[in-house]
């Protein structure tokens, strides 16, 4: 049985540990917080290109545009978005699996090839475990959820557009975690190039588009290679909102969960230290009453 001091130790640790939880639990709030407020902010503009881009999709032969036109599948990236820091439940864990199984699953023909399928890692926990495995690593970009803007999104998809264009790989998908609620991040594969037409078309009735006519200036094929760019930025610019989001949210539950496991724990420990020194005054008390009969039979 654990002693009256090595309780109190154990006491004063979780106590501590209790209110480091607590502390993080409330800094990831407000990070929740303002990563749903800028979430929320992208959304008309994401709605306002996507319109656009509905009808030019319509008046365009997609085979012209190389960033729009399918080809045959030999080389695939995968971009792989995790967070950089644990203490986020399974978070990170969740995303590695899925982006194993998916390579696996899909693609499990090409990874036996050189350059079949190379990995673009985003955070640190993705990148250490690819590294680890020996998985053939494209790109990789650390620390970037620190101080979170656009530009790190337009540096990431200006790399991959550059090589797709040039010829380097078939086909990028990006795996990431899409924030759901507080205690629920789902895992979200999307395909980034080619872009599909269901990416662009998924939210409107195309019928009703085409009955609405505009004139482009310049032509519709102008625009629409200025466009598909900026779409593709603002593409991994969601992901990786969306990614940061879900990683305050779980890192939020998580730090919740320990903090209140940590007070059953405090608790259950006060209980055994009562219990404990109960014991000692009652083997005290009874030590004392047996050497008063000792004397009173002495004497």
């Amino acid at each position: 049985m654990a002693t009256l001091r090595e309780i109190r130790r154990r006491v004063t640790s979780v106590t501590s540990t209790q209110k480091i939880t607590k502390a993080m639990k409330m800094v990831a709030a407000v990070k929740l917080r303002h990563a749903q407020e800028a979430l929320i902010s992208a959304r008309p503009y994401a709605r306002k290109m996507n319109e656009l881009l509905r009808h030019l999709v319509i008046k365009v032969d997609p085979s012209i545009h190389p960033l729009l036109l399918e080809r045959e599948v030999k080389r695939v990236v995968l971009v792989v978005v995790s967070g950089d820091r644990g203490m986020c439940g399974a978070f990170n864990g969740n995303i590695i699996k899925a982006a194993v199984d998916h390579l696996n699953t899909h693609y499990s023909n090409l990874l036996k090839e050189p350059n079949g399928v190379r990995i673009v890692t985003v955070g640190k926990k993705a990148t250490d475990f690819f590294l680890k495995k020996n998985y053939n690593l494209y790109a990789k970009h650390i620390g970037l959820f620190g101080n979170l803007h656009i530009g790190h999104a337009r540096t990431i998809i200006q790399q991959l557009t550059d090589d797709y264009l040039k010829g380097e790989f078939d086909k990028v998908e990006v795996i990431y975690n899409e924030f759901k609620s507080v205690i629920h991040q789902r895992v979200v594969v999307e395909q980034v190039l080619p872009i599909p037409p269901e990416q662009i078309q998924k939210t409107k009735d195309i019928h009703t588009l085409a009955q609405v006519d505009y004139i482009y200036e310049p032509s519709s094929n102008e625009i629409i290679n200025v466009l598909l760019p900026k779409h593709l930025n603002f593409l991994m610019w969601h992901v990786l909102l969306e990614s940061s989001t879900a990683e305050e949210g779980a890192r939020m539950t998580a730090m919740n969960n320990a903090t209140e496991n940590a007070k059953e724990l405090i608790s259950d420990l006060t209980l055994s230290y009562n219990k404990a020194r109960q014991a000692s005054i009652t083997t005290a008390l009874v030590e004392i009453v047996s050497g008063a009969e000792a004397l009173k039979k002495a004497s």
